[in-house]
């Protein structure tokens, strides 16, 4: 059973199921552009990996060691009490704060030979990545610095409506090309500096076939991003998982596009 969305599931976007989506959809964007790539090029994912503080509620957050010791004897023989100073130790108080490992998968095309060279990076937006003052996105705004002022090409899917603009391109920029959009995808060339090529959608549309571009004189590999979608959501847990009728998506639709929600889920159904 398809989704039931011609495009992108909005429903996909809430935190419980986009981060397996997320794996997914890298895992067999590799998988598509390696049946195309021409030798000697090929596709692997690679992990950006981090700990962070978690956001998981465990118990005691703060563990009070008992003093064990004895209170000090009274002297009850009717004389004069003496004190005896004696040194003691504070101990602490021990604060538990439990840290999570973090790991993003995301793709590279290199170019095979006596030194392999990465020609391509392919990142698919994560949660992480778009949420203001994340070590994730600090990490992804790195290295998106970094793959941008060296000779390396770079893809970027941007499957969340929610957050903030994180893909290279300009938003002011995009925004006077392109007046609304839901998703898009943001590709860059280094042997092209000031272009970038964007696939702008809305939600009721059906993801794009895009270019990925190789070294400058191979020509690029076309990837229908829809279905490598139609992959990760057959090969996947949701239509099991998402109960469409009692969920509202995560972030909100506008209520144009909550009755379109509506409509298909109907005429699905019928």
């Amino acid at each position: 059973m398809p989704s039931p969305f011609p495009g992108m599931d909005p429903f996909l976007e809430h935190p419980t199921f986009f981060p397996g989506l997320h794996d997914s959809m890298v895992t067999y964007l590799r998988e598509a552009i390696q049946h195309d790539l021409p030798a000697p090029y090929f596709a692997e994912i690679s992990d950006r990996l981090w700990v962070e503080v978690s956001d998981r509620y465990i118990e005691p957050d703060v563990n009070v060691l008992r003093d064990d010791r004895a209170p000090p004897e009274s002297d009850d023989g009717g004389g004069v009490a003496v004190l005896t100073q004696t040194a003691t130790r504070t101990k602490p108080v021990v604060i538990h704060v439990p840290h999570d490992e973090h790991r993003e998968p995301f793709l590279e095309i290199y170019v095979a030979g006596p030194e392999e060279r990465l020609v391509t990076t392919i990142e698919v937006l994560s949660l992480t990545n778009k949420t203001p003052g994340a070590h994730g996105r600090e990490l992804y705004l790195r290295k998106q610095r970094e793959v941008l002022d060296g000779p390396v090409n770079l893809v970027e899917i941007d499957l969340l409506r929610g957050g903030e603009h994180s893909t290279a391109v300009p938003l002011k920029r995009l925004k006077r090309k392109v007046r609304e959009f839901d998703y898009h995808v943001c590709v860059h060339r280094f042997d092209n500096l000031e272009d970038y090529f964007v696939y702008p959608l809305l939600l009721a549309e059906r993801l794009p076939e895009i270019d990925i571009p190789l070294l400058p004189g191979d020509p690029s590999v076309a990837v229908d991003l829809q279905a490598v979608f139609d992959r990760c959501y057959d090969t996947g847990p949701y239509r099991r998982r998402v109960r469409y009728p009692e969920l509202t998506p995560v972030p909100p639709l506008n209520s144009a596009q909550m009755d379109w929600v509506k409509q298909r889920l109907t005429s699905v159904s019928t």
